[in-house]
């Protein structure tokens, strides 16, 4: 089925044509789009601890392209000039549900690939500079109008400015191929490492970012071998039985680094240790403190009893904004994911657990149906308790 975001583009198209490879601009991709939320709230939230906010200013009272931190106090952004600054929220769909039900329109990529929804607001002249992302982003224009000016593939060697703490480019080579003007309802998809530029044309300019996880070879280096690492035995060590005269007593010979690689290749060879830190890293929530487990436990009795009188199809349990749930199923084993926690099941829960990594609100219906078969009651509390599934605001156990 083709998603009606992508326009006249099937999913296979984009995904066999343009994502990680170019651009695309995809006109009215939500006509008559109505941003659930408005310019004010946006700024009350950059006014909140827990939230992750910044301001940039083009020409900031300390420098050119000035970087403040939130969370602000009003008066803050009450004082911002007229022109030429941009504020920033980021995982503004973990606080508002009415912002993540965007994320069902990108159902045709991997749930664990996607990261969070940036809400960015700019009177005119706002930007943030020609930068690149490490990482695959689409930009809704949710109101007002933004200029987008694509440039040339970076990498690691492209000079940055030195004169801020934002990752500038010095030299932005824009393409007058790639320069639109996007109106609410358009996308822009970008891959990684395009240099782009976007600018506000007008005083009511908000931007949705949908970005995209995009683990370091060093982050799955590192966590991969720590992961393995705690699952090492102590007799697993470097051996030379085969050893023969040294030329040189402190010469480290081809021989030795051999049997070096043989260890690590022998002890990174654990399918089923990568396939169960995969699953963490990628469903790890964005922020350490972002469950909210229930004060007490539940229980199977709680579970029970929530459900007992409720129509079938009424929502009781809802994925917590911002959880990540996935599964792998593969001859390695069997594992469900979420928000960075692992749990192995058995074959005949397969549909059950594809099934439950759909919905984003579980129904009475579907809580009787896992109450029956004990390892699907098991895992159902598991996420309870652990805060990824939360009771709606009506329900509560005992």
């Amino acid at each position: 089925m083709q998603p009606a975001l992508l326009g006249n583009i099937s999913a296979e198209e984009f995904l066999r044509d343009y994502w990680q490879k170019k651009p695309l601009l995809i006109r009215q991709a939500l006509p008559g789009f109505k941003p659930p939320l408005e310019i004010n709230e946006l700024a009350g939230l950059a006014c909140e601890e827990q939230v992750e906010s910044r301001v940039v200013m083009e020409e900031g009272p300390e420098g050119p392209w000035q970087l403040f931190n939130g969370p602000f106090e009003e008066t803050f952004l009450q004082n911002l000039p007229e022109r030429n600054w941009t504020l920033l929220v980021q995982a503004v769909d973990h606080l508002l549900p009415e912002v993540g039900e965007l994320l069902r329109e990108f159902n045709f990529l991997p749930r664990w690939r996607m990261d969070d929804i940036m809400v960015s607001y700019a009177p005119p002249g706002g930007s943030v500079g020609p930068h690149i992302d490490y990482y695959d982003v689409f930009l809704l224009q949710a109101s007002g109008q933004r200029r987008w000016q694509l440039g040339q593939f970076c990498d690691e060697s492209t000079e940055l400015r030195t004169d801020t703490q934002l990752k500038i480019l010095t030299d932005f080579q824009a393409n007058p191929d790639q320069d639109w003007v996007l109106e609410p309802g358009d996308l822009l998809y970008l891959p990684p490492q395009l240099a782009h530029w976007g600018t506000s044309l007008s005083e009511d300019c908000t931007t949705w970012s949908i970005g995209f996880r995009a683990l370091s070879a060093e982050e799955i280096l590192c966590g991969a071998a720590d992961f393995i690492g705690e699952r090492l035995k102590e007799d697993q060590r470097y051996t030379d039985p085969d050893l023969t005269l040294p030329r040189h007593p402190a010469e480290i010979d081809t021989a030795a680094v051999l049997r070096l690689k043989e260890l690590l290749q022998s002890v990174i060879d654990q399918p089923a240790a990568i396939n169960e830190w995969f699953g963490r890293a990628m469903t790890q929530t964005k922020y350490p403190d972002q469950l909210l487990p229930p004060e007490q436990l539940w229980t199977h009795k709680d579970l029970a009893q929530e459900v007992e009188e409720m129509g079938a199809d009424e929502p009781v349990l809802a994925v917590s904004e911002g959880s990540r749930l996935a599964f792998r199923s593969g001859e390695e084993g069997r594992w469900l994911f979420a928000d960075g926690e692992a749990w192995s099941y058995a074959d005949e829960l397969q549909p059950w657990i594809e099934k439950l990594c759909r919905q984003t609100s579980l129904t009475a219906g579907f809580i009787q149906q896992s109450l029956q078969n004990n390892e699907s009651m098991r895992l159902l509390l598991a996420l309870i308790n652990q805060g990824t599934l939360y009771a709606n605001s009506e329900v509560n156990p005992d």
